[in-house]
């Protein structure tokens, strides 16, 4: 029997045409699965189904998701979050839900000559009555400009540079930065792509294991199909185990001039 399964014209290309084929009319496809956005369960001969498909190095891994929540699509990510990816899929390296803020392992800071590193934290951040997901980005020391032999920290003059726009009022909802994303696949954080050589995306900060974010995080990223990220000096948010703790920092860091932030869409799921 047929599954209702929606075959994108990028998957199609990089599975070929006999295999797509081959999905469409019920082989190799799975009936039921767990979406690779919401993670919940669904049927692919009951409603429509996105093939998804995520391309490593030398790995690519086909997923699927319920078409009201992600298109389908290929998804270009590591080869490293790929096998990361595969080996929670297959309870090999399962990561447990995540409370509302959680910090993410830090990650070295991109183009940068130093070793410092980012924390993220993710949460949830009201604004105009609605509830957004949040990435709070804060180094853990001074970041230098790339070729500069300094010591001032240049980190708020180089999102600046890059697009990102000061935070005056928590309560309003920071403008988009074009070309930059999150990689939210497999129901976890891989990422935060900012544009690349060539029309591409590059990664500004990867996870070293995809960070797995709570339901309610993942179910107003996909609400919203975007996601707010906030950024400041070293210092100036810290780890806070709460959100409304969380929120309070980021009122005082935007009350000092000491907050950027940007609206991004997702890439992938």
């Amino acid at each position: 029997m047929p599954r209702m399964l929606d075959v994108s014209d990028d998957v199609r290309a990089e599975i070929g045409d006999e295999e797509a084929d081959r999905l469409l009319a019920g082989g190799d496809a799975p009936g039921s699965y767990d979406c690779t956005s919401c993670r919940t369960p669904g049927d692919s001969d009951q409603e429509r189904t996105s093939t998804v498909l995520f391309v490593g190095e030398e790995t690519a891994v086909l997923a699927f998701a319920h078409a009201t929540c992600i298109p389908s699509q290929v998804v270009p990510v590591s080869e490293e979050q790929l096998q990361g990816a595969v080996r929670s899929i297959t309870g090999e390296d399962a990561a447990a839900p995540a409370p509302g803020a959680q910090p993410a392992p830090a990650a070295p800071v991109p183009a940068t000559p130093r070793q410092a590193t980012l924390g993220i934290t993710c949460g949830l951040v009201l604004i105009e009555g609605d509830l957004r997901p949040a990435l709070v980005v804060e180094p853990d020391g001074p970041i230098a400009r790339p070729g500069s032999a300094g010591t001032d920290d240049d980190f708020l003059p180089l999102l600046l540079e890059q697009g990102f726009h000061p935070v005056a009022d928590m309560n309003q909802l920071p403008g988009p930065n074009p070309g930059w994303s999150a990689l939210l696949a497999m129901g976890k954080l891989h990422a935060v792509l900012q544009p690349g050589s060539g029309g591409n995306q590059a990664a500004w900060w990867q996870a070293h294991q995809p960070l797995a974010v709570s339901d309610g995080w993942r179910a107003a990223a996909n609400k919203a199909q975007s996601v707010l990220m906030y950024a400041a000096p070293a210092g100036n948010i810290g780890h806070q185990p709460r959100e409304d703790l969380l929120r309070q920092a980021l009122e005082n860091a935007a009350a000092k001039g000491a907050l950027v932030a940007a609206e991004m869409p997702l890439a992938g799921t």
